[in-house]
Formats: C-alpha cells, sequence, structure tokens
C-alpha cells in the first residue's frame, strides 16, 4: 500500500468491504442462518445429492415446508464441525462448489484430529475444549433433526398409500413422488452414516489427545461423547438402500 494512503483514506474503504466480508458467510449468531443471505431452499441440493450419491432418481416436485426444514437441519449435521466458520459458507451451503461437497461423502477418521492440532489453539486445554463444545453442538442438533426426520417419513408413507389408491395418478407423478420419498429417505441416511462417521472422528481425537496430551478435561469429554452416541444408536430408524431400486419401496413404519 502506498505510504501517501493514510488512515482517514482507509475509513472509506472499511465501511465499504465489511458489509461485503460479512456477507460471504451464512452463519449468524448461535450458528443460526442468517436470513438476509439465504433463500428458502438453499439447502435443497442435499436431498438431490443424496439421491445421485446413491443412483436414484430426483424429484421435480417442490419441497414442502417439512421437507425444506429436514435439509436445513441436515446440512450441520454432514458438513464437517471444522467447516462451520468457512469464510466462503454461503458458496458452501448452496452446494456451487462441488469440490467441496464432494468431501462431504470422504471417510477419513484423522481428520478431525489432524484439524485440531493446525487449528492454531495456544493451549491443550483449547483443543479439548473445541472437541467438547464440538459434540456438545451435535447433540443439541440431533433432536430437531430427527424429529422433523419422523414427521417427513410418516408423511411419506401416507403419500405412498394415495399413490397406490388413486386411480387418477400419471406415470409422471407417481415417478415424482416415488422420486422424492428417496430423496428424503437418503437424506436421513447420509445423516446417519455422517454421524456415524464423525463420532469415530471424535472418539480418534479424543484417544490421541489423551495419550498426546492428557488433561482433566477428557472425562469430560468422553462423557459428552458418549451421551452423543446414545442419542445417534436411539436416531437409527431409516435402512441404508442396498440398491437405487429401494428409494421406491415403502418407507419404513415408525413405533
Amino acid at each position: 500500500m502506498s505510504p501517501r494512503v493514510g488512515r482517514r483514506d482507509l475509513k472509506p474503504l472499511a465501511l465499504v468491504l465489511l458489509p461485503l466480508l460479512t456477507a460471504c458467510s451464512s452463519i449468524g449468531d448461535f450458528g443460526r442462518l442468517q436470513q438476509a443471505v439465504v433463500t428458502d431452499d438453499i439447502h435443497a441440493w442435499v436431498g438431490q445429492a443424496a439421491a445421485k450419491h446413491a443412483g436414484a432418481p430426483v424429484s421435480t416436485n417442490k419441497l414442502t415446508d417439512d421437507e425444506r426444514t429436514l435439509r436445513d437441519l441436515a446440512f450441520p449435521l454432514i458438513e464437517p464441525p471444522y467447516d462451520r466458520q468457512r469464510w466462503d459458507a454461503i458458496v458452501y451451503e448452496y452446494g456451487r462448489k462441488h469440490d467441496l461437497q464432494q468431501t462431504l461423502w470422504a471417510e477419513d477418521t484423522t481428520a478431525y484430529y489432524r484439524h485440531l492440532q493446525d487449528g492454531g489453539y495456544r493451549s491443550t486445554a483449547g483443543r479439548y475444549s473445541r472437541l467438547i463444545d464440538d459434540v456438545r453442538n451435535d447433540a443439541v442438533r440431533i433432536g430437531p433433526f430427527f424429529d422433523i426426520a419422523h414427521r417427513v417419513v410418516e408423511l411419506d408413507r401416507r403419500r405412498q398409500l394415495s399413490v397406490d389408491y388413486l386411480k387418477d395418478i400419471s406415470a409422471a407423478e407417481r415417478s415424482n413422488a416415488l422420486a422424492r420419498v428417496g430423496e428424503n429417505n437418503l437424506t436421513v441416511v447420509w445423516v446417519q452414516r455422517s454421524l456415524a462417521q464423525r463420532c469415530a472422528g471424535y472418539r480418534y481425537a479424543l484417544d490421541h489427545l489423551v495419550v498426546a496430551e492428557p488433561e482433566n478435561l477428557a472425562a469430560q469429554a468422553d462423557v459428552a461423547l458418549a451421551l452423543l452416541q446414545q442419542q445417534i444408536a436411539a436416531n437409527q430408524f431409516v435402512p441404508p438402500p442396498r440398491s437405487a431400486a429401494l428409494t421406491a419401496a415403502p418407507a419404513p413404519v415408525l413405533k
């Protein structure tokens, strides 16, 4: 920067750049989406990506309110916890960065621990605290997601009964309806798979921290992780598909 540029000249520039920088992320206070920078279907791609990954068809029907909420609540549970405050989070959440989207399917148990080590934490306690916070944040998100997931699955069960009962439903309408059932089921399966993977990553990180940097906080982290694993085990209600053909099968019956 030229030495002729003084602080007074920088102030107007800062005022212009600040809103632009903050608009790059859709994450607001407490991890909530900033409504000013998102649209209703910001996470619509989640269901489509789940279907395409399984080799299943994608529906052209509009999302219902519950289906939209299902995808909104699914994204933080499939997004790596260390990516939550990305500077380009808004682009990431819209699913526009396909290379990054592909990483959501990667299975790397060691990734979380590597990010803890490279995160610039000044103390061992900072790494343990981050681990505990991430585990607890996932535990808080599980309840709302699976509440809406149960509702969507039940409505899909009724939808399938309607498709079978109504005689004037066209082949295209039937295909789109069943494809949407598949998308919804596969979205839930994706979250279940992601939660299992991140628990494995948390466990790997905790085990290696205990050996490399023992702290009293390890016991607190272990309790938090055990509670998270219990919640996950209690919410495995959509079986993983054996093939794309499973997307046309009846939705699971809720107990």
